[in-house]
């Protein structure tokens, strides 16, 4: 099995990629090793001393490291555990991923949604991330950060200068977008 990595914007996240589907629908983000408690996946990436985050997307693994930590040293040890889960022939998830959308479905929340899903989610998951909708109230789109987005030092101006210009001009009604835990 050759598992690729690449960078994500975020220094603390590594991106890798095994060649496989990881995720069947959705994606799951767990930044404890508690919230991986259904994922054998993402436990033994916490098994990995200075692993601080694991976000699982359609086709990668992003994993986030304690910033004393170095990529030199942690990327071979992660790089076993995901070769490892792989050939146990364990699931990536034990029931579904975490990934719940929240809010009454109303034509200006479909056509945040619409945009989000085509033209922001595929351009973020490049990055080894993900954007969850999570709701539309008083002219302001909340989003959720995932993965190596969450804590990226670029995700403010991703979210200001590219997702809000970019929704305010299809959707008048939206006035600004502010990132949500």
């Amino acid at each position: 099995m050759f598992i690729q990595t690449e960078p994500t914007p975020n220094p603390s996240s590594l991106k890798f990629i095994p060649g496989r589907p990881v995720m069947d629908a959705g994606t799951a983000d767990f930044t404890t090793r508690d919230q991986a408690a259904q994922s054998p996946l993402a436990q033994r990436l916490f098994d990995v001393d200075g692993v601080t985050g694991v976000f699982l997307g359609s086709d990668f693994i992003t994993a986030t490291k304690d910033d004393s930590r170095d990529w030199q040293i942690l990327k071979p040890m992660i790089l076993g555990a995901i070769m490892q889960h792989f050939t146990s022939g364990q699931p990536v998830i034990v029931g579904g991923g975490n990934d719940t959308i929240e809010g009454e479905d109303t034509e200006v929340i479909a056509q945040i949604r619409e945009l989000i899903e085509a033209r922001v989610r595929p351009v973020v998951a490049r990055d080894g991330g993900d954007i969850i909708f999570r709701g539309f109230k008083g002219g302001v789109v909340y989003l959720n950060m995932r993965g190596a987005c969450a804590g990226c030092p670029s995700s403010t101006a991703t979210l200001k200068n590219g997702i809000e210009n970019m929704l305010r001009h299809f959707v008048p009604e939206v006035q600004s977008v502010e990132a949500v835990n």
